[in-house]
C-alpha cells in the first residue's frame, strides 16, 4: 500500500514538472488576455497590414520516422552544387578563395566554437589573445593604427563608420559612390534613415567614381565620402584624389576595402584613410551560401574611441606575463546608453579566429603571393577574352574582377555555363540597369583550364 502511494505521488510530481514545459492552456491564454485588455490573440497583431498575413494553415508535412527524415534531407542536399564541384567565377562581395586545412582544425576545439563573445574577458586568455592577433594583423594590412574586435560583416562595418563620420564631424551629409556594393549602399541608407543623414550617391565615370561629380557634391556639411577599394567592379580607385576632395572640405575618407587586396595594394592608412572597413570572408572563411561573415573596422588614434564594438589590448599580470584584457567596450551594456556608440551586441569571434589562423598560416609573403595569383589569373582571363571579341568594361587596373560587356544578356550567358558545368558571374542587369554585362571573378583556385573552358562557351553562344 506505502509503495502504491510512493507510485502515485512520484507520477503527480512527474506532471506537474512536465507541464511546465507545455504550451500555455485555454485557460492560460484567457487570463493572460485580460491582463493586457484584448479580447482575442487576433487582437494582438492588428498591426500587421490584413493583404500581407497568412490565411490558411502552414503546409507542414505529416512526421516521419528518423531515418525517413535522413534521407530526404540527404536527397535535398545532393541537389545542391558546390564550388567543389564546378568551378566558380563569381565574385560580387563573397569569393571562392583557398582555405589552409588548420583553419578547421582550430575552430573545431571546443574551447573556440563553444565560446560566446567574452564578458567576463580576463579568463578567456586564449580567446583574448587570438582576437588581439586578428586585430593586430588587419590593422597591419590597412595601415591603420587600431581595429575593433569585429562586426557581423563588411556591410554592417561601413553602416557603423558613416555613424561614427556623422558623431565627429556633427554633420549630416555622406557622400557615397555607386561603385560601392549595391547591397553595401542599400544598408548606409536605412543606417542613414534612422540616424538623420542624408545619403547623395556619385555616378561612375566608366568603372570608377566620377572624381569630378564628387568634388561638385563634397560641401561644407558632407561627413565623409566613401568608396570601394577595389571597387564593386573589381577596379582600384585612386584614393589619394578622394582624400583631397574630402580634406578640401573637412569631410572624413571611409574606405571599405577587399583585406586580401591589400596584400599587393598600398595600405588605405598610408593613403589617407580615416575610417577603413571590410570584410574578412577571403580569409579563411566558406562562401556559404552569402554568410556568415566578418566584419573588421579600422581607425587611428583619434577616433579610437568612437570605435563600434570591442577592443582587445595586451598587458602584463601582476607576475609580469603577457596578458590580453577587454579594453575598450562601447556597447550601450557596458556604458551609458547615451554615450554607446553602436547597436552592436556581439561580434564574429570563431569567423575572426578563423580569418586569424587563414592569415598566420599564409604568412606575409603567402598573402601577397596568393593576392597576386588573383591579380595574374584576371588578367589572364580578361586579355583571353579580349582576344577572342569580347569587350572588358574595366579601363583601370583591377584586382581579381571586371565587367565583360556581352553581346547578348548576361543572364543567357550564366544559363549556358551553368548547363556546361561552369558557375559564372553576376549579372548587372538588376542593380545597374545593364542586362548584357557581366561581372566575373578569378581567384586563385581558378585555373587555365577552367577559364579556358569558360570562354569557350561564350564563344559557342556568339556563334550560335
Amino acid at each position: 500500500m506505502n509503495m502504491q502511494h510512493s507510485c502515485l505521488r512520484r507520477k503527480r510530481q512527474i506532471s506537474e514538472e512536465t507541464v511546465r514545459y507545455l504550451p500555455a492552456t485555454a485557460e492560460d491564454e484567457k487570463e493572460m488576455l485580460a491582463v493586457i485588455g484584448v479580447e482575442s490573440m487576433e487582437d494582438l497583431f492588428t498591426d500587421i497590414p490584413d493583404e500581407i498575413r497568412l490565411k490558411e494553415a502552414l503546409a507542414i508535412p505529416a512526421a516521419v520516422s528518423e531515418s525517413e527524415l535522413l534521407k530526404q534531407m540527404k536527397d535535398l542536399a545532393e541537389k545542391n552544387v558546390s564550388a567543389g564541384q564546378m568551378p566558380i567565377f563569381m565574385g560580387a562581395g563573397t569569393y571562392d578563395h583557398y582555405i589552409p586545412s588548420v583553419v578547421d582544425a582550430v575552430i573545431s576545439r571546443s574551447e573556440f566554437y563553444t565560446a560566446y563573445t567574452p564578458y567576463q574577458a580576463e579568463a578567456s586568455q586564449g580567446e583574448l589573445q587570438a582576437i588581439f592577433e586578428f586585430q593586430s594583423m588587419i590593422s597591419e594590412l590597412t595601415g591603420m593604427e587600431a581595429t575593433n574586435s569585429s562586426l557581423y560583416d563588411g556591410f554592417a562595418s561601413l553602416s557603423e563608420a558613416v555613424g561614427l563620420a556623422a558623431a565627429v564631424t556633427k554633420r549630416k551629409e555622406i557622400v557615397l559612390s555607386q561603385a560601392v556594393h549595391p547591397n553595401a549602399r542599400a544598408v548606409v541608407h536605412t543606417a542613414a534613415k534612422g540616424r538623420g543623414l542624408e545619403v547623395i550617391e556619385v555616378l561612375m565615370e566608366k568603372d570608377v567614381t566620377n572624381f569630378g561629380v564628387t568634388r561638385c557634391l563634397t560641401t561644407p556639411d558632407t561627413a565623409a565620402i566613401v568608396v570601394q577599394y577595389p571597387n564593386f567592379f573589381g577596379s582600384v580607385e585612386d584614393l589619394a584624389v578622394v582624400k583631397k576632395i574630402a580634406e578640401d572640405k573637412g569631410a572624413l575618407l571611409i574606405v571599405m576595402a577587399n583585406p586580401l587586396a591589400l596584400g599587393i595594394l598600398e595600405a588605405p592608412g598610408k593613403l589617407g584613410a580615416d575610417i577603413v572597413v571590410g570584410d574578412t570572408q577571403p580569409f579563411g572563411l566558406p562562401m556559404s551560401f552569402g554568410g556568415p561573415h566578418c566584419g573588421y573596422f579600422s581607425v587611428n588614434q583619434k577616433h579610437i574611441r568612437k570605435v563600434p564594438g570591442r577592443i582587445v589590448g595586451e598587458t602584463v599580470d601582476a607576475e609580469g606575463e603577457r596578458a590580453f584584457v577587454l579594453t575598450l567596450q562601447s556597447r550601450e551594456q557596458h556604458i551609458r546608453r547615451e554615450k554607446a556608440t553602436s547597436y552592436m551586441s556581439s561580434n564574429q569571434a570563431l569567423n575572426a579566429l578563423a580569418s586569424a589562423v587563414c592569415m598566420a598560416a599564409l604568412g606575409k609573403q603567402g598573402v601577397q603571393e596568393m593576392a597576386q595569383l588573383n591579380v595574374d589569373k584576371a588578367a589572364y582571363f580578361a586579355q583571353a577574352l579580349q582576344d577572342k571579341g569580347f569587350a572588358i568594361l574595366n579601363q583601370s587596373p583591377f584586382f581579381n574582377e571586371f565587367v565583360i560587356d556581352l553581346p547578348f544578356p548576361a543572364e543567357e550567358a550564366n544559363k549556358a555555363l551553368l548547363e556546361a558545368g561552369i558557375i559564372g558571374g553576376y549579372s548587372l542587369a538588376k542593380t545597374y540597369k545593364k542586362p548584357n554585362q557581366l561581372l566575373v571573378c578569378a581567384t586563385e583556385k581558378r585555373t587555365k583550364e577552367e577559364i579556358d573552358r569558360f570562354i569557350a562557351v561564350l564563344e559557342g553562344m556568339e556563334h550560335a
